[in-house]
C-alpha cells in the first residue's frame, strides 16, 4: 500500500467513526422520549453503544473516541447530556403509568357502588300535613 492509499484509507476510517459518533448523539436527542418499540430499540443501541467499554471491535465506541483523538469519558458527558436520561426517564413514565393504572383498578374495585334505584329528589316538608 502506497502513502497516498493509506492517507486515503486513514480518512475514510475517520469520516465513518464520525458519522456513527454522530449517528449515535442523533438517537439518542431523537429517541429519549420514545414509545414505539423500534425507536426505543434504537435509543437502547446508541445508549449501550456509548456506555460500553468494549473494544474488541473496530467501531466500538472507545475505538472510535481513540481514532478521533477525543476522550471516551467527555464524550459520553456531552452526548448523554443532550439526551436528558432518556433510559431512566422511559422506564420511570412507564412505572408511573403502571402505578396509575393500578391505583384507578383499586379505587374502581374498593369503592361502594351507589344504589341505581331511583330516589324522589323532592323533600317531604313541603307536602300539607293532614
Amino acid at each position: 500500500m502506497n502513502l497516498g492509499n493509506k492517507n486515503t484509507f486513514e480518512t475514510n476510517q475517520k469520516t465513518l467513526a464520525a458519522g456513527i459518533l454522530q449517528q449515535a448523539a442523533r438517537d439518542l436527542r431523537r429517541f429519549h422520549d420514545a414509545t414505539g418499540p423500534l425507536e426505543q430499540e434504537l435509543y437502547l443501541d446508541a445508549y449501550s453503544w456509548v456506555i460500553s467499554h468494549d473494544c474488541s471491535w473496530p467501531f466500538s465506541f472507545l475505538n472510535v473516541c481513540h481514532l478521533l483523538n477525543l476522550t471516551p469519558e467527555v464524550v459520553r458527558l456531552e452526548v448523554l447530556g443532550d439526551a436528558p436520561a432518556g433510559f431512566f426517564t422511559y422506564w420511570s413514565r412507564r412505572c408511573q403509568r403502571a402505578g396509575r393504572s393500578i391505583k384507578s383498578f383499586l379505587n374502581h374495585a374498593f369503592t361502594p357502588r351507589r344504589s341505581t334505584r331511583a330516589v324522589d329528589p323532592v323533600p317531604l316538608t313541603h307536602l300539607p300535613i293532614t
